[in-house]
């Protein structure tokens, strides 16, 4: 971090989800709060919103049990918004999780944010179901767009819903822009994540593909810094 500061003083860094926080704090004998404080002296500025999955202790057994509970991934969270760290939130669905636990999932994240107001955005991820030994088959467009939809009635306190075109693909996230979302991201050189998963979608756009795919959906595009602020 020091090292990406020195070298883009201006840029903004987002980086460490919740469980690799709790990773440095479990082997470096660190409470979160420290590892927040450290990071956040060296340059950290926003936490990403990844690990969060969905967060029934039930499914998470099943689905990731090697990450850390539901529970400590809010709680971190809420420390980070205590120190004036923003985050995004997340959640992946489309696999062995029911409707109800995306709702207490969404709920919960909801819970937090009417306390801390310091989640930028959520990003709903559908599941892709290639190269992994989960056996589901992963949301289709319909159930994409009633999530999106879903999430934007529900955490009507999170200002930003983001389309991410990765895991979804380009025609359903133009889709997703008439469902709740307004933030379609976002320029990569090349995703592996999702990718390796299975994702169709190309591994990269331009600022001028992303133009074309808002203006062709109806929608007039307005390029933003990491904070939602207009550029």
């Amino acid at each position: 971090l020091h090292a990406v500061r020195e070298t883009r003083p201006m840029a903004t860094i987002k980086a460490f989800t919740a469980v690799e926080v709790a990773f440095l704090a479990d082997t470096q004998g660190l409470t979160e709060e420290r590892v927040l404080q450290d990071l956040c002296q060296a340059g950290l500025q926003v936490l990403p919103g990844g690990g969060a999955e969905v967060f029934s202790p039930s499914l998470r057994r099943r689905l990731c049990p090697e990450k850390i509970a539901g529970d400590r991934w809010l709680q971190i969270h809420e420390i980070a918004h205590g120190m004036g760290i923003k985050s995004n939130c997340t959640m992946l669905f489309g696999h062995i999780e029911t409707w109800a636990e995306r709702v207490e999932h969404m709920l919960a994240l909801r819970s937090l944010q009417d306390r801390t107001k310091g989640f930028l955005c959520f990003i709903p991820l559908p599941y892709q179901p290639k190269n992994n030994p989960l056996a589901a088959k992963g949301a289709d467009g319909v159930d994409y767009l009633r999530t999106m939809a879903a999430s934007r009635l529900i955490l009507d306190n999170v200002p930003h819903i983001k389309a991410y075109w990765v895991f979804s693909g380009i025609k359903a996230a133009q889709m997703a822009l008439w469902a709740g979302a307004d933030d379609f991201d976002g320029t990569l050189v090349r995703e592996r994540i999702g990718h390796a998963a299975g994702a169709m979608s190309p591994e990269g756009l331009t600022v001028s593909d992303l133009k074309t795919y808002i203006q062709s959906a109806g929608f007039e595009p307005q390029e933003r810094d990491t904070f939602f602020e207009p550029l």
